[in-house]
């Protein structure tokens, strides 16, 4: 049995990403799935990208954090969710951002530049004093992204086609790395603080309990190995 340092995994970053990645037994084999599967996705980024951001505008919860001016972008931001349109030069450039992010995680290299870059992605997503803009996302709106974007992804990579061998090991391997980066949100996240849309942080009770770390691991936990479990159970259907 191995030992974990509990207090070293919200410490050190590499320490993190190792315990969680073997654990999910994300390594070498499922890079090169990845990487065997990455020219032929790749085409599919933009189309992803697009529903992405058509859901994200299906709710005002969501759309509202694409009002304020982004960190980086040089044209003038929308005044009002009505002003806000698919269209605007504000969420091309955010699109634009999403498909990078997409296409780096197929390309790598997956080294520790890589995991800074994962870390990177969640840290702007939330309230950081190092952060020039006000944007600041609750996790409940991460993690039902991530949730999208994943069957997004996968629901393209479906359409191609592909070997079942090939086709299999690379659904688990996008799955095990997007839990991955939903682990590097979460971390940003383990605090009843860093929550913005309802005013919920002076409540105890239940609430207050399931927004402590010891709280979030084991569900975290938990949901990975059932989320897995199904996938094994629907491939044997």
């Amino acid at each position: 049995m191995q030992h974990i340092d509990a207090a070293q995994l919200y410490a050190d970053g590499n320490y993190r990403f190792e315990y969680v990645s073997k654990f999910m037994d994300f390594g070498a084999e499922d890079i090169k799935a990845i990487e065997a599967v990455a020219d032929k996705v790749r085409p599919l980024v933009p189309v992803v990208v697009d529903a992405v951001y058509a859901k994200l505008f299906e709710f005002d919860v969501t759309k509202k954090h694409f009002v304020p001016k982004n960190e980086g972008f040089q044209g003038e931001a929308p005044t009002s969710l009505e002003d806000l349109t698919l269209d605007h030069p504000q969420i091309k450039f955010r699109k634009d951002f999403l498909g990078k992010y997409l296409n780096k995680i197929l390309s790598g290299p997956y080294d520790d530049r890589f995991l800074r870059y994962l870390d990177w992605v969640a840290k702007i997503h939330t309230d950081t004093p190092e952060k020039k803009s006000k944007i600041n996302v609750d996790y409940i709106h991460i993690n039902a992204l991530m949730g999208f974007v994943e069957s997004t992804l996968a629901g393209g990579l479906l359409s191609l086609n592909l070997d079942r061998a090939t086709e299999s090991k690379a659904l688990l391997a996008f799955n095990k790395l997007l839990w991955i980066q939903n682990d590097y949100f979460a971390k940003y996240y383990c605090n009843p603080e860093a929550i913005h849309d309802a005013d919920v942080r002076k409540k105890d009770g239940c609430l207050a309990a399931l927004a402590t770390t010891a709280a979030i691991l084991p569900l975290a936990v938990g949901v990975i190995a059932g989320a897995l479990g199904a996938y094994y159970q629907l491939r044997r259907a």
